[in-house]
């Protein structure tokens, strides 16, 4: 197969820094491009970071990119101008910023997802198979925790779960989404979805999402313990998304859920 020629945005950022120490291990990829939104003046693996630009990503196949919104947005301008495929891992988007998004993928091939971990995909798809098996009588609410450095809640993962509670009741999300809690050892359920976010040292990730009846209760988890889990899979996207057209793509597409 022909190595994709790849570039890292928010290179200087946690994920950035992981994803160029998995690309370099991965046979299936040249790091042609790196980005920051400042100045760098150091090389990683032989490359020296740019700002965004159409210079920067003139040479890549597949755009990486965890950054923030409207990063992303900038990022997603040029490669909409150069025709590049884009992997997106970024959080945060507000419901207009993701139409725009879906706008983009009308030029170009774009795969978001709040989280590129295989499990994390799968818990999803698993949760919305117990939303929509079980009935009005269950309510439902959702816990995340990351390390003390992220700033967004709920994660992009938890609104993740959250769509695959929505999804399993043929309902939009942003209508069903309740509560938002930061660091609260307990949190209540709702007539929505109440969501709970812990802040702590150096928590690569977990997930939980918890169904009652108040006569029973069904939990569906998920814990990360390396964050190469992400960059490998962020990495498996841009080599699937090679060969596919403009459009709009997720993890699920990748894995084949039905």
């Amino acid at each position: 197969m022909k190595m994709i020629n790849l570039a890292i945005t928010g290179c200087m950022g946690r994920m950035g820094q992981q994803l160029i120490k998995s690309s370099k291990s991965n046979k299936n990829f040249r790091l042609v491009a790196l980005t920051e939104s400042t100045t760098i003046n150091r090389k990683f693996n032989g490359v020296k970071p740019e700002l965004n630009t159409v210079k920067a990503f003139d040479k890549a196949d597949v755009i990486i990119d965890f950054t923030v919104p409207k990063c992303t947005l900038e990022i997603l301008g040029i490669a909409s101008k150069l025709k590049k495929k884009v992997i997106i891992g970024t959080t945060g988007f507000t419901q207009k910023e993701e139409k725009i998004i879906k706008n983009y993928s009308k030029k170009i091939s774009i795969l978001k997802a709040g989280n590129m971990s295989l499990g994390i995909n799968l818990l999803m798809y698993l949760t919305e198979i117990a939303s929509k098996s079980l009935d009005e009588s269950y309510k439902s609410k959702i816990f995340e925790a990351h390390h003390k450095h992220k700033k967004d809640y709920p994660s992009g993962t938890a609104l993740m779960l959250g769509k695959g509670i929505a999804d399993g009741k043929n309902k939009n999300l942003y209508k069903l989404i309740g509560k938002k809690f930061l660091n609260k050892k307990k949190f209540p359920f709702g007539k929505k979805i109440n969501f709970n976010s812990l802040r702590k040292d150096e928590i690569i990730g977990e997930h939980e999402v918890t169904f009652s009846s108040g006569k029973e209760i069904i939990k569906l988890n998920h814990e990360a313990f390396d964050r190469a889990l992400y960059s490998d899979g962020a990495l498996t996207a841009a080599k699937w998304i090679t060969n596919k057209k403009a459009g709009f793509y997720t993890m699920r597409d990748l894995l084949n859920f039905s």
